[in-house]
């Protein structure tokens, strides 16, 4: 009897494991699918950067001093960038905040980008006292953006994504939203 319990439980987990590959594939064909219509907010947290948070006494101007993109985390930039040509998802711009594993994974990703302060991340001091004027003005900068059927990317941290969407995305994941930060579903690319 035991031997049946154990292949109908080996079964379960199968068909379960095959359902939420299966759905979470169809999950993503259909947020891609409104992608390619324009006239969505694609925040994107950077890619793989090992370890949390950024070195005591780091530069925003020096490299050097931040937690940087491994060669996994360019490896997925770039895959992200190719994910997105292949798609023909259609870009207005892609901002990115000022931090170095940001900028890198937009260029690695798209080539061309600008960089915009309030993306910047809010995680701990003393830039976490700056998160509520980041937030008012990442929201004033939506308000204006007219779409022109494209799609907005954001390159940013996951302090800013959650702040705005309450998604607390791993490294490389896209959470898309309409103007008003409502999210219409993620996309990891791990």
């Amino acid at each position: 009897m035991k031997g049946k319990h154990t292949s109908l439980n080996f079964f379960f987990i199968f068909i379960s494991t095959f359902l939420l590959l299966f759905s979470s594939t169809k999950a993503s064909d259909i947020i891609w699918q409104d992608l390619s219509k324009g006239d969505r907010i694609i925040l994107i947290r950077h890619s793989i950067a090992p370890g949390g948070g950024d070195p005591v006494g780091f530069n925003l101007q020096d490299c050097k001093t931040q937690r940087n993109l491994s060669k996994e985390g360019i490896d997925q930039s770039k895959r992200i960038g190719e994910i997105f040509k292949k798609k023909n998802i259609p870009i207005d711009q892609v901002l990115s905040s000022e931090w170095c594993r940001c900028k890198d994974t937009a260029h690695f990703a798209f080539q061309n980008f600008k960089t915009f302060s309030a993306l910047n991340s809010t995680f701990s001091a003393p830039y976490n006292k700056n998160q509520d004027k980041q937030i008012k003005d990442l929201k004033m900068f939506i308000n204006q953006w007219n779409s022109n059927k494209k799609n907005l990317v954001l390159i940013t941290h996951y302090s800013i994504i959650t702040a705005v969407t309450d998604a607390v995305p791993s490294s490389g994941e896209i959470v898309v939203t309409d103007k008003n930060f409502r999210v219409i579903g993620t996309i990891r690319t791990d």
